[in-house]
């Protein structure tokens, strides 16, 4: 795995560790929670190309 990618990938688990948090203590609803994970989702797809 390159250093970028590896990099977008740890990024992205604790953006996605983050984001559940919130969600589960009431922070954020679903859609929200969903919406940043799939950016995070774009952002890693973007860093594997």
């Amino acid at each position: 795995m390159s250093d970028e990618l590896e990099a977008a990938v740890t990024q992205f688990l604790n953006d996605y560790k983050r984001a559940m948090s919130e969600y589960e203590k009431g922070y954020a609803d679903a859609d929200a929670t969903l919406s940043i994970i799939d950016s995070h989702v774009d952002e890693l797809r973007d860093a594997r190309e």
